[in-house]
């Protein structure tokens, strides 16, 4: 079986990896994350996921197009649902992805983060796999995130401080003062 593994990060996708293959899968890493701001933590990202690619022999198909705008416009009109429509973007593309590449299923590294609401993901994740015809393969991988965090630090591979996009990292600011 051959699954696409959408990738946030490299240290968000040690842990899936694992998971994935010791259940007998073939993994790709899929990159596309136009929320990802500023081009210099998205380049970060990138190069994280390169390196992690050579590490661990991850073959990776890497969508390197920073498209903030899109990624702005479709939530700027309702912020409440940002992190919805950041999903859609993402898992639709990658289910795309993966039906256009002849993968049997696909998934995301975002089911790592113990930050990111997994209901959510996974109810985006069955309709777009529903929509692009491929089937979308849930599980917790939450269990494994300081795994990751920790080989990260190991290989001295970028390690980020929030989610990727402009908001959270002024709620990450935001809060530190408040603290």
């Amino acid at each position: 079986m051959r699954i696409l593994l959408h990738c946030c990060c490299a240290q968000c996708a040690v842990f899936p990896l694992k998971r994935l293959k010791e259940k007998g899968f073939e993994v790709t890493g899929f990159w596309y994350n136009p929320n990802v701001h500023p081009f210099t933590e998205y380049r970060n990202r990138m190069e994280g996921l390169s390196y992690l690619e050579r590490v661990v022999d991850l073959p990776v198909i890497y969508e390197d197009s920073y498209e903030l705008e899109k990624y702005l416009k479709r939530v700027m009109d309702d912020l409440d649902k940002r992190c919805e429509h950041c999903y859609q973007l993402r898992l639709f593309r990658a289910a795309e992805r993966a039906k256009k590449e002849g993968f049997d299923r696909f998934t995301t590294t975002l089911l790592v983060s113990p930050y990111q609401d997994h209901s959510l993901i996974n109810q985006i994740g069955e309709r777009a796999g529903k929509e692009m015809g491929i089937e979308f393969f849930y599980e917790d991988f939450r269990p494994g995130f300081y795994e990751g965090k920790n080989f990260a630090k190991e290989h001295n591979i970028y390690r980020q401080k929030y989610c990727g996009c402009v908001f959270s990292e002024r709620d990450r600011y935001q809060k530190k003062k408040k603290d």
